[in-house]
């Protein structure tokens, strides 16, 4: 509609310097140029009205509490980029409409690929299926959601990566037998977590174990591991004790299924197994076991087994 009205008024400015000229002269001749001005300057603003501008939107992130060592990572729709700071810009424009973004950290011990975290299993390796995973990973921690963006706008999100592994802290105090003749203990710990869906936000895959050591002061013996959770039905804690007196060993199982049932909770507290441990008193080879055993998580709340 401008161009045609703009069309419309050239065509009667030509028919006005055509029909007025020899009567007015010279100060015709200035008017022709002042409206032949002004006419460009119109035709200027036409241009400027028709010019197509882009739709893509800018997404700027904040972390609150962000450090530099954090290493956390933007993953938006399968892309991924460093974050660097807080606030942090997406380096590409979004399309207006639903995207898919995941955030986390590049937490020691794991494996990342795509949207999956995988504990390592031992000696660095990338564990599969099944396999034993090492016992103390880092800290992973991930958020997930879902944003909309507009067109000719700034979407601004501020999301909280969540932690998603928890400390376990196992503390048995020897009532029966000698412990200062305790020389090693050796922990399985079986149907754990080992992989981490971060789209999803939930532990996936197949039960596997970790093995770690028990650490003795006088009567206690203390251990810790970071778990990412719980899998499958059963969780089963084996001990393979070894005593200075003539290599006598002691092997000793407890179902800690109960006891984890409530693991998946405030995932930044620590969760403490304690218990009782009975040690063989003579010099045969076989069994002890473990009573009174009691949960507490945080230090806070306990729960009698």
């Amino acid at each position: 509609m401008e161009q045609t009205k703009y069309r419309y008024r050239l065509s009667r400015i030509l028919v006005v310097r055509k029909t007025n000229f020899h009567l007015f002269g010279e100060k015709v001749k200035f008017a022709s140029v002042l409206l032949t001005a002004l006419l460009l300057a119109s035709c200027v603003k036409d241009t400027l009205y028709d010019t197509p501008h882009s739709d893509k939107v800018a997404v700027t992130i904040s972390l609150t509490g962000l450090s530099a060592d954090d290493n956390y990572v933007l993953d938006m729709d399968g892309k991924v980029a460093d974050i660097t700071g807080s606030p942090f810009t997406n380096p590409d424009l979004l399309n207006p409409g639903t995207h898919s973004m995941v955030i986390y950290n590049r937490a020691e011990g794991f494996t990342f690929n795509g949207r999956m975290a995988r504990v390592n299993a031992p000696d660095g390796k990338s564990c599969a299926d099944g396999a034993s995973v090492i016992p103390l990973p880092g800290y992973l921690k991930t958020v997930s959601q879902e944003i909309t963006v507009t067109a000719d706008d700034t979407l601004r999100v501020s999301p909280v990566p969540q932690q998603r592994v928890r400390d376990l802290q196992l503390e048995l105090e020897v009532t029966q037998g000698r412990p200062e003749l305790i020389q090693s203990v050796t922990a399985t710990l079986s149907g754990i977590a080992g992989i981490f869906d971060m789209e999803k936000g939930q532990t996936i895959g197949e039960p596997t174990s970790t093995v770690f050591s028990f650490t003795r002061e006088g009567s206690k013996l203390t251990a810790d591991a970071h778990l990412l959770g719980t899998m499958g039905a059963v969780q089963t804690l084996v001990l393979d004790i070894v005593f200075t007196d003539g290599g006598r060993t002691q092997h000793t199982e407890v179902d800690l299924t109960e006891a984890l049932a409530n693991f998946y909770g405030d995932m930044i507290t620590v969760y403490r197994i304690t218990g009782t441990l009975e040690t063989l008193v003579g010099m045969e080879e076989g069994k002890g076991k473990i009573t009174g055993r009691e949960t507490v998580e945080g230090g806070d709340a306990s729960a009698e087994m």
